[in-house]
């Protein structure tokens, strides 16, 4: 069962060894044969899906890694219309009203979660969430009117 879950001879012969570690650590647990059987079947099967699962974000990582477009160069032109763009985008936060400004500092600049603004601010986690919806809304029209390169 192992070998057909991992396609891979020595990796199933690893796991079953592995499995049979945590057998004998837990036997006095299981109280008959049959229990020791299924509980080591079920064992076996879960250390190789986890295997699998393992090894595909392994794969997925090493080809995000080798196989990452190049970047292109930036002009200076880009950098200039970065550059202004993000202190218009400043300007814009500044006209937020505080309590909508406060969060959305927190949640973007801060990297806090709707929970830890919540206990910052002494107020609900869905009171957090309805401001920042409220405060990206507000920047969102803010900046439509203004001209604003966002890359």
């Amino acid at each position: 069962m192992v070998l057909r879950i991992v396609n891979n001879e020595d990796a199933a012969e690893e796991l079953v060894q592995e499995a049979f570690i945590k057998y004998y650590e837990h036997r006095e647990r299981l109280a008959d044969v049959a229990q020791a059987k299924y509980w080591l079947i079920r064992v076996s099967k879960n250390m190789a899906l986890n295997y699998q699962k393992r090894k595909g974000r392994e794969y997925r990582a090493y080809e995000k890694a080798f196989f990452e477009p190049k970047r292109a160069q930036e002009t200076g032109e880009t950098a200039l219309l970065k550059q202004d763009s993000a202190q218009q985008v400043q300007d814009v936060l500044q006209q937020l009203p505080e309590k909508l400004r406060t969060v959305l500092v927190l949640k973007e600049y801060g990297g806090l979660s709707y929970k830890e603004i919540g206990a910052v601010m002494g107020i609900r986690e869905g009171n957090v969430k309805v401001r920042v919806f409220r405060a990206r809304e507000r920047i969102a029209k803010l900046m439509e009117e203004g001209d604003v390169y966002i890359p």
